[in-house]
């Protein structure tokens, strides 16, 4: 997968109980966003920052998809918790996070596990991988993405 090449196409069931397909989006500008686990601090700063900059970025074309490995009970929580607008997929088995290469080892108190790197791609309305941020800092990251998409408009 490489920057200014076609993003990998997947489809992932939702917290609104429907598949969801990247190439569903197709004439829209797609955050995709992937994040370790539901109602952690960090997770949670960074859904907050979309819930509230949501309008801006419907403004710019663009439609917000979290992505974790959470089942979707977990999810329904988490949205419900936060007031989120946004659909958030369930990739239980990795198959996504896999492909998009985001699973990492961590390590934690010394014990070591495999777990998503909080990592961000935008593609845009043709489908075309025009961003990608694999050390994503959760505060201030929002307004990172509606700098870089009002950057592409001038």
């Amino acid at each position: 997968m490489k920057l200014h090449e076609k993003a990998p196409d997947f489809t992932l069931m939702g917290s609104d109980d429907k598949n969801h397909s990247l190439s569903d989006y197709k004439g829209k500008k797609v955050i995709l966003y992937f994040y370790p686990r539901d109602n952690t601090p960090g997770c949670t700063l960074e859904a907050e920052s979309f819930r509230d900059h949501n309008e801006t970025l419907k403004g710019q074309n663009a439609v917000i998809i979290g992505v974790s490995r959470d089942d979707l009970a977990s999810h329904d929580k988490f949205i419900t918790k936060l007031d989120l607008p946004f659909v958030l997929l369930s990739d239980e088995d990795s198959e996504v996070c896999t492909l998009y290469d985001v699973l990492k080892e961590k390590n934690m108190y010394g014990k070591k596990s495999i777990g998503i790197q909080r990592s961000t791609f935008i593609v845009d309305e043709e489908g075309i991988l025009i961003y990608e941020n694999r050390k994503v800092k959760a505060e201030g990251h929002a307004e990172e993405i509606i700098e870089f998409l009002k950057s592409r408009e001038e």
